[in-house]
């Protein structure tokens, strides 16, 4: 499985959804709290070219926030993009 990173904050409703259908699959991810660490907010807009949250990485693939997450997972192509 390719690695999942996530940066997030701890009060935004989008970051929990897209943790809650990554943890539903049983996805293991690492996450960054970038309301906790101004130096992670940065590295975050530096690698998305965005400064809202969640911003969703697989692998060296941006996926974007909650809603392309979703989308992904409709079109069933997020556990293809997860394995692959």
């Amino acid at each position: 499985m390719k690695p999942v990173v996530i940066y997030s904050t701890r009060v935004c409703p989008y970051c929990m959804r897209a943790k809650a259908l990554l943890q539903s699959k049983r996805v293991p991810y690492t996450e960054f709290l970038v309301d906790a660490d101004p130096a992670k907010r940065e590295e975050m807009e530096q690698k998305s070219n965005q400064r809202s949250v969640p911003q969703i990485f697989i692998g060296e693939r941006h996926v974007g926030g909650c809603d392309e997450l979703y989308a992904l997972n409709r079109k069933g192509e997020l556990d293809t993009l997860l394995t692959g």
